[in-house]
């Protein structure tokens, strides 16, 4: 039987928000091309993580990674904050 190796998606993000028990708020920014006139734009969008051990904070980075549904909105979880994952 093969390994199926697991592709999550895997995002960088700062923590907004710790309020909630076991959750943050984790916004993401990139950068968006306009298809029409090539111009870079920035957006942002908010995702919550799941935090198990409420160790990450409002300034935090961190890397949240895609996972089964955990709430109504909540998808992520929060893995870590090292610049040396990729």
């Amino acid at each position: 039987m093969e390994n199926k190796i697991s592709k999550k998606r895997s995002i960088k993000g700062t923590v907004v928000s710790d309020k909630m028990d076991k959750t943050v708020t984790v916004v993401v920014n990139k950068y968006v091309k306009d298809p029409k006139y090539k111009k870079f734009y920035k957006t942002s969008k908010k995702y919550k993580a799941h935090d198990e051990k409420n160790q990450f904070h409002v300034g935090d980075v961190v890397y949240i990674e895609e996972s089964k549904p955990i709430s109504k909105d909540k998808h992520f979880i929060a893995v870590s904050n090292k610049e040396s994952k990729a």
